[in-house]
């Protein structure tokens, strides 16, 4: 399982530098990513999302906002509430996400890994998954224990 561990550094480092080199960070394009899949997202739901502290989200949006990627609305039904959203000056930003993500890919997989080796392992680290969220046995897979 170090293994695991030690790619997902190596992801994160790997994207910790391209958000650098757009004098961004890491956790502001995930912030980013969040908000374009679910536009309208609260501070507090998109800190619970990403689990951080809602003062960091905070921080985290002051910065995107400061740039013009994200706008903080009044929620319609509770004045009290910030609905973030993003804004059109982020869409670039978005796309180089993309592209990061897509190499990020091309990188992991080269050209020894097949196609049916990377089914098997995205299979296999699905039942991984589902084999620490699941609640009870009824709730699992059936080769999966709780």
């Amino acid at each position: 399982m170090s293994l695991l561990h030690e790619l997902a550094h190596l992801m994160r480092t790997k994207f910790d530098q391209r958000a650098r080199a757009y004098d961004m960070t890491r956790a502001q394009w995930v912030i980013l990513l969040k908000l374009e899949r679910s536009p309208g997202m609260t501070q507090n739901e998109l800190a619970q999302l990403i689990e951080v502290e809602p003062i960091t989200v905070a921080r985290l949006v002051d910065r995107l906002q400061a740039r013009g990627f994200v706008e903080r609305r009044h929620d319609p039904q509770d004045r009290r509430v910030w609905r973030l959203h993003l804004l059109p000056a982020a869409k670039p930003i978005l796309e180089e996400i993309a592209r990061a993500r897509k190499e990020m890919v091309a990188q992991l997989i080269g050209t020894s890994v097949t196609p049916e080796a990377l089914a098997s392992i995205e299979a296999t680290l699905g039942l991984m998954k589902a084999n620490l969220t699941c609640d009870s046995r009824a709730a699992c897979p059936p080769d999966a224990a709780p």
